[in-house]
């Protein structure tokens, strides 16, 4: 049997693709969901599911679409649970999508946590790791320099991060570049924080004289700057980066 390549990135071959119909309601909507949920995870990891109730013309029922990360596990899926009653009286109907051709977008990267799911399914917890190889902060940068002079009502923040996975006992490393931007609005008054103490109910007192203050509460301004993270670093701030032509492959 030849591996299978899986991409970290959002499936839409259509035979990654299983419709489930045949689905009556004798259950609640949400208890037809979680029974859906745990029969077809058991082939493997799912990217999503949705129940949907049939046509107003077709009897009271529903029926479901799965898209999975392989087509393995639709293939098993579809074999193991076709024309079974597995969560109802009557068999369920599976079928593994038969269109060829694949759909006309392209297939854009997975979230972080979706990239951690598959990972872990495949490779085995702990059997990958990342880490940041670059953290800069690109703001400006494609500004000419008339709007640079000029006041502007938004400003622009952005940030480049440069990310590395590892698969280990394969010696597979993968990098990947990603960029953060986000619009700010400026403030046209004077650019200063004011900080309110509250007291409790129970305190007596009403306030804070600038001398009490003292030690007790500081604000200050920082701006960021580049950062390179080691291999022993903190690697938890990578939960929901994308990575770029990363695969890993299920030899399966």
């Amino acid at each position: 049997m030849e591996p299978e390549v899986l991409s970290f990135t959002i499936p839409i071959e259509s035979n990654k693709i299983v419709f489930v119909w045949n689905i009556t309601a004798q259950l609640s909507e949400g208890e037809i969901y979680f029974s859906l949920l745990k029969v077809f995870s058991q082939f493997g990891p799912l990217y999503s599911l949705k129940l949907l109730p049939n046509a107003g013309v077709a009897e009271p029922g529903y029926y479901a679409v799965l898209k999975y990360f392989s087509s393995r596990s639709a293939k098993k899926a579809h074999a193991a649970c076709d024309r079974k009653s597995l969560f109802q009286d009557s068999p369920l109907k599976v079928q593994v999508c038969s269109r060829q051709k694949q759909f006309p977008y392209k297939s854009l990267e997975l979230y972080g946590h979706k990239c951690q799911e598959v990972a872990n399914y495949y490779l085995g917890f702990n059997g990958w790791s990342k880490r940041i190889i670059a953290l800069q902060n690109i703001s400006g940068l494609d500004c000419d320099a008339e709007e640079a002079a000029s006041p502007q009502e938004q400003s622009k923040l952005r940030y480049l991060c440069v990310v590395e996975v590892t698969i280990h006992g394969h010696d597979i490393h993968s990098r990947g570049v990603g960029v953060a931007e986000e619009t700010i609005e400026k403030q046209k008054d004077s650019e200063k924080v004011a900080v309110e103490y509250v007291s409790d109910e129970d305190d007596a007192v009403d306030c804070l004289t600038e001398e009490e203050l003292q030690g007790l509460i500081q604000v200050n301004d920082f701006t960021w700057a580049p950062m390179d993270f080691g291999e022993g670093d903190d690697e938890e701030t990578l939960a929901n980066l994308t990575f770029h032509e990363a695969s890993i492959t299920d030899g399966d």
